[in-house]
């Protein structure tokens, strides 16, 4: 499988927030958002070809953790991803996998299943990437995999990346086509950006938005201990 990066750092999003864990990034993905943050594991994949046990290894190396996060770009398409995630937790990892939820599990080890469906604010340009912008609408919302995480048992939170108030209506809309029971305080809203400056200029009513819809409002801690670098 092509790897991206393995390190330890703290969870900076989501339900776990603050927890020290092994970051496990795989490289390649099916989408390509305009506002990627990892774009050397999407729209120029780079890495290391690892084997199952080169992956398990390494991560064993951080001995403060026992938290591992499986990420990506998409980890889901990555080869070997199920080999990797049974034998991390065989070893009595707690498995978190984030993903967009365009790929079912198919019965993959997973403690938290951390499913960040794409909004229409994710779609590439349609002039410099017309190609990519069909494929990314294509697939970026799939609710019956979304459905296939629900009904297959596994502890889910569903994480949204939000730039304006009115993509509130595209989410809402989205969770109800689902037709699940999700509980509103397992739905994280999370600001767009890459800086502090872009995060806390969304936070004010991102967070007011929170506190009226009864959605959990998730910061994105990584940024305040180290800023917008790799690594973290």
């Amino acid at each position: 499988m092509l790897v991206s990066e393995i390190f330890c750092s703290i969870q900076g999003e989501g339900e776990l927030t603050g927890v020290p864990s092994v970051f496990v990034r795989t490289s390649g993905c099916n989408l390509r958002c305009a506002w990627c943050d990892t774009p050397y594991s999407s729209w120029e994949p780079e890495g290391k070809a690892r084997g199952v046990a080169a992956v398990i290894t390494e991560v064993q190396r951080h001995v403060g953790a026992r938290h591992v996060v499986l990420t990506g770009g998409e980890p889901m398409i990555a080869k070997d991803i199920r080999e990797v995630a049974s034998g991390l937790r065989d070893l009595g990892y707690h498995i978190t996998i984030e993903t967009a939820a365009t790929v079912p599990p198919e019965g993959i080890a997973c403690d938290l299943a951390s499913l960040s469906p794409k909004l229409l604010n994710s779609a590439p340009d349609p002039v410099k990437h017309a190609v990519w912008r069909r494929r990314h609408e294509a697939i970026r919302w799939q609710p019956n995999v979304v459905r296939t995480w629900i009904d297959g048992g596994y502890s889910c939170q569903f994480k949204f990346v939000v730039t304006q108030p009115s993509d509130i209506d595209e989410i809402e809309g989205m969770i109800a086509s689902v037709r699940r029971d999700i509980p509103r305080h397992r739905v994280l809203l999370m600001p767009e950006g890459t800086t502090l400056e872009a995060i806390r200029a969304r936070a004010s009513w991102l967070s007011e938005l929170c506190k009226g819809r009864g959605y959990r409002y998730a910061h994105r801690l990584q940024l305040e201990l180290y800023g917008n670098r790799r690594g973290t």
